[in-house]
Order: C-alpha cells, then structure tokens, then sequence
C-alpha cells in the first residue's frame, strides 16, 4: 500500500529478499484458490488455505508470507506497482504463479475493483502494507496518515464485499495505544497499557506524531468498517519491528516509528517486536479466527528498552545521531509510568504451545 521508494532503494530490498528467500529456501507445494463460501461457513477444500497478503514483499509482509507457507497456506501475494511484480519475476524465486504455494495479483489499495479481484476466492486477508517516505528521512508525512486511513477503510470494504473472505488480520502498530495526554502522573502504580489503550489522535497531530496518528486513524477506520458487517476482524499492534535485514528492508519505518522515542523510552513504552514474533502472531492470530478464541486487538512485543546504551545502539544500527545521553537525568530511578502489557497475546499464542514472548532479543538488531 503505497510504498514508495526510490529504485535504489527498491533494488537493495529486491537484492535482501533475494538473499532472505534463499536462505528459508523457499519452494513449497501449490495449492489451489479456489470455490466460494457457502453463507455462514468456512470454504472448504483447498480454498479454506487460500489468504492474500497486502504489502508482502515488506519487512513485515514478507515474513508472514513465509510463516503462512510454513503453515501449509497458499498465499496470494497483492503487489501495487508493475515494477514490484517484474522484480519479483527477475528473482525467479517461485517459478510459475502458483509452483511454490504464491500467486501474485496486482492491486491498488486505493482501488475497491482491484481489491475485491485480488482478495476473490480467498478465505481471509493479511492486510500488513503501509506508506513510507521515499526521501527516507522524514519517514511519514500528515497526508500519507490520511491516506492510511483511506486505504484501511477501503481494504475492509473490499474483504466485506469479496464473498470467499470470512477473516482479515491487519496489521496496526502499538504506537496507536501509547501517546495520551491525560494519564495521572501522581499514581502509586504504574499506568497499564494494553489493548483497551488508543492514541489520542488530537495529542498525535498537535505534536505531529505522523506515524502514530496514521497508524491509530486507520486502526480505527479498519474498526469502523468491519462493524455489523460479515467478516471477522483482529488486528495485531506490534512495537518496532526488527530482526536480521531491518535496518536496510525496515529502516525508514523505523525512523518515522522512532519520532517521540525520548518520552516514550522515559516512560517505559519503547518496545521492539522481532518479525518472526509478529509473523507467527498475525498467523496464530488467524487460525484461532476459526473457533472465535481470538478476536480484538493484540499488543505485540519481545522487549522493552529500559537503557539509554540500548537506545543508543538502536539509533546507531539505524544511522542516526545518538540522542541517548538526552534521556538520562535525575529522573532516571523515578518509578515507571507506565507498564506495556501482553497478556492476551501470551494467552493466545499458549493456548497451543509454549510462548516465547518473554525472550529477550539482543540489541544488535541486525
């Protein structure tokens, strides 16, 4: 969904991918998309198997691409732009459409026609796209968070109207739970925030917190639209995704999520995600649709960064000038505001095995 970026940029993803989908080694069985649901019930056969992924040739796209297929998926991948499709086919990674559990579709997030022919005959959608700032630096602008917001609304609309899709799992962020303005700061106890937590999209814009308000804006507009309406809905707010590759696949997004990261790391809410914790939870997350054991929203995280050296490393891995010592002060052994919340992931994701969510990932993210 309207990732733009320049062809640099987009051959150094290209070139990541390729590397990344040799190493996963990549070849799978094809499945078949496939009949339409009859009313009220799951498509059988094949077609049950049969999800479209936005965005998923993205960090985050990709890796849930490949979780999928690791779960025996047939995935149809929705490219928006011709060049996407052709460097896919330049990489010959997966031989005709179909030959290795992919397909690829072109549609436009933008377009409800082109949504509706690339989610038909699929059972559910992983909507994990998102827009970037070519420029790189500024990350987000005011109007690409509108933008999200239109094609969050549009893309649910499209699942609603595509008869074969009963579920779509989207991907949020958890900047749209952390930034209020009217949290008691005088609490003996630290403030929860979980699910039931949104950003204020007042507090985002007067502070231009751009990537917050979009992400908040079109998690609502997702909300909004899946109300009263056939088609289950969950979406998944990770903290700041990372994992090998980030910092050139991811690093724009990172830069624009990092906007604010002073007071959020002062407050104990900078938390980090490893792609393969947010890939196997948007799938987990899916499954579990079936016999409505998930539903709402989920808050998505490995660790929180509670040390200015670990802030300072992140901002380093991402070319950034270090701004850590900023943080430290007097304040530094005040107790903590707040305290970020996962429970209901861990719940969901032990409800079939183990969790693995309190694994602490090392700050060399890359």
């Amino acid at each position: 969904m309207g990732v733009l970026r320049s062809t640099q940029s987009l051959q150094a993803e290209v070139d990541e991918l390729r590397a990344s989908l040799l190493a996963a080694g990549w070849r799978r069985s094809a499945g078949h998309a496939g009949a339409k649901r009859a009313p009220g019930g799951e498509p059988g056969g094949a077609a049950a198997r049969t999800v479209c992924v936005t965005g998923g040739i993205s960090f985050v796209g990709f890796a849930v691409v490949d979780r999928l297929l690791r779960h025996g998926y047939t995935v149809r991948l929705a490219l928006e732009t011709q060049e996407d499709m052709d460097k896919l086919r330049e990489m010959e990674m997966f031989g005709e459409d179909g030959r290795d559990g992919v397909w690829t579709v072109m549609a436009n997030v933008m377009d409800p026609e082109s949504l509706h022919r690339a989610f038909d005959g699929c059972a559910g959608v992983f909507h994990t796209s998102g827009f970037v700032d070519p420029g790189g630096m500024s990350g987000y602008t005011k109007h690409m968070a509108s933008l999200e917001a239109q094609a969050a609304e549009r893309v649910i609309e499209a699942c609603v109207r595509t008869e074969s899709v009963r579920k779509c799992v989207f991907t949020s962020s958890l900047l749209a739970c952390v930034w209020r303005q009217n949290y008691s700061h005088d609490r003996r106890f630290p403030t929860i925030i979980d699910e039931n937590c949104w950003s204020d999209e007042s507090f985002c814009r007067d502070n231009k917190l751009w990537f917050a308000l979009g992400k908040t804006a079109a998690e609502k507009a997702a909300w909004r639209a899946a109300r009263g309406r056939d088609l289950k809905l969950v979406t998944i707010c990770p903290g700041l995704v990372t994992g090998p590759g980030f910092r050139r696949r991811n690093s724009t997004a990172s830069i624009a999520y990092l906007k604010g990261a002073h007071a959020m790391l002062a407050d104990g809410l900078l938390a980090t995600a490893n792609v393969e914790t947010v890939a196997e939870a948007h799938v987990r997350a899916f499954e579990a649709m079936s016999d409505n054991t998930a539903g709402g929203r989920y808050i998505c995280y490995d660790h929180v960064i509670q040390r200015p050296e670990e802030f300072a490393e992140l901002e380093r891995q991402l070319g950034l000038p270090s701004r850590a010592v900023a943080a430290q002060g007097a304040d530094d052994d005040r107790p903590a505001r707040f305290e970020l919340c996962k429970r209901k992931l861990a719940r969901l994701m032990s409800s079939r095995r183990r969790c693995t969510y309190d694994t602490y990932y090392s700050v060399a993210f890359d």
